[in-house]
């Protein structure tokens, strides 16, 4: 392995001189040999990891700003290499044991193998020399670099006790699965079927954090097809596992919207790294199950299906411990209003009906028309260039709507406060009725997005509700 950063030299150097051995392991390892980008250098001593950590940030002046975490036995820096801001985190080498109650581990000091055994997979065992007499010599007792070659995913020891242990390595051999477009070896995988029951002591915000990775992964589907076949969708995300299946009346079925979900999410990651864009994608018709039904005439229907999938966005987001801010809101909008250009693809696209969706959708209109794009999965490839053709349109009309009646994000000219001011009126129910008609007009055209034709609307309408201006110059 060819040691290209100069941290490698120091921390040898630096370990020479105290005495012990140092290693570089994990991770920055394993992406060296698959020539992926890393800025995270894991360094292992047989001996203090701080003690080294202080020693190494005193020779290169950073000794100020080393930060010590003494009850893990860790510490950790940051160097700036070539403009860029590398972490170097240091850690003695240790020896793990585990109660079943908690994937936390009992921790004493140990030798390079029993760190080694603890590693969760082959790919993250390697460990690289950095003592003078050994430099860049590769540590490869369980055949890590065998399997990165043949993008296989396998513990070191026994994948019961390794998942038992600690049950997030289920999650994370998924992860690395989906990331690396590594197969998981079939006893790996099997022993995860087998203990899925553990992933109960796992916090639910570390496998939200496993589950955006999976999501952001080049082809997400790799990762959720997987989740679903060990049975931890279920418990992490059950939901989404009622997406599958398909039922039959009188040999009508409809399509499975679980792999139908999966392809819109793998067509939007092809266009867009958006995490939040992409659940948007996963949940666009989470709605489907608890609306699905049958009707003589038409056959499978999931009528509202969108309505009902906003509802459960919040839900589902503060259960799996998502973010509860303008992120959950985002994808919440873009699922009550996938429906919506797919509608206006369908049918002769009005003025009126494209200043509406670019009112509601505002900044989110360009992610919103890439989701339903996306949305369009059919294997009849006329159908879907006939749609793609009509939503190419509805992109046109967008443009030119919003070039001359600028409804994006807009404000009516004539606020609450403006009626109750020329009225000499009280917060009343009337205030919102005049508002939405200045809106509609708007929106449908009948009069500009200005303050004059809107202030006139604003005197006919409280005229028909009784009230006349306090001051009746405009």
């Amino acid at each position: 392995m060819i040691l290209d950063h100069p941290i490698y030299k120091i921390v040898g150097s630096v370990a020479d001189e105290m005495g012990v051995r140092a290693f570089v392991v994990g991770g920055v390892v394993r992406d060296y040999f698959l020539q992926r980008p890393c800025t995270d250098i894991d360094i292992v001593c047989v001996g203090s990891g701080i003690e080294l950590a202080m020693q190494v940030a005193h020779r290169i002046g950073a000794n100020k700003e080393v930060n010590v975490f003494k009850n893990f036995g860790t510490a950790m820096f940051h160097y700036f290499y070539k403009g860029e801001d590398w972490q170097i985190e240091f850690v003695g080498a240790r020896k793990e044991s585990y109660r079943t109650s908690s994937r936390k581990p009992i921790v004493e000091n140990g030798t390079l193998a029993d760190d080694q055994n603890r590693r969760d997979f082959t790919i993250n065992a390697m460990a690289v020399s950095l003592n003078a007499d050994t430099y860049g010599e590769l540590v490869d007792p369980f055949e890590g670099i065998k399997d990165l070659n043949n993008g296989v995913i396998r513990t070191p020891l026994d994948p019961d006790i390794t998942f038992s242990d600690d049950p997030l390595r289920m999650m994370r051999a998924i992860r690395f699965a989906s990331q690396l477009n590594f197969i998981i070896e079939n006893e790996t995988f099997e022993a995860i079927r087998r203990n899925i029951h553990r992933i109960e002591i796992v916090s639910k915000e570390r496998i939200a954090d496993e589950l955006n990775k999976i999501v952001l992964s080049k082809q997400p589907s790799v990762g959720l097809k997987l989740l679903y076949r060990s049975g931890l969708m279920d418990l992490v995300f059950p939901e989404f596992s009622k997406l599958k299946g398909v039922d039959m009346v009188k040999e009508k079925g409809h399509k499975d919207n679980f792999y139908h979900t999966l392809a819109v999410l793998d067509n939007v990651a092809l266009h867009s790294s958006n995490l939040w864009l992409r659940w948007a994608a996963i949940l666009h018709d989470i709605g489907k199950p608890s609306t699905k039904r049958y009707d003589e005439k038409l056959g499978w229907t999931f009528h509202g299906h969108e309505v009902k999938g906003a509802k459960m966005v919040s839900s589902i987001f503060r259960k799996m411990k998502l973010p509860m801010n303008e992120k959950m809101k985002y994808v919440e909008k873009l699922v009550l209003l996938h429906l919506r250009p797919i509608i206006l693809a369908e049918d002769i696209v009005t003025d009126s009906a494209v200043r509406r969706l670019l009112f509601d959708a505002g900044d989110d209109i360009d992610d919103l028309m890439l989701l339903c794009e996306a949305d369009i999965t059919s294997k009849n490839l006329q159908k879907v260039q006939k749609y793609l053709k009509n939503f190419e349109i509805v992109r046109q009309k967008l443009v030119q709507i919003e070039e001359k009646d600028r409804i994006r994000n807009f404000q009516p000219p004539i606020s609450g406060e403006r009626i109750m001011e020329e009225f000499g009126l009280q917060p009343c129910r009337e205030i919102g009725v005049i508002k939405t008609a200045i809106k509609d007009a708007i929106l449908d055209g009948i009069i500009p997005n200005a303050f004059e034709p809107a202030y006139e609307l604003m005197i006919a309408e409280a005229k028909k509700l009784g009230f006349e201006p306090v001051n009746k110059k405009l």
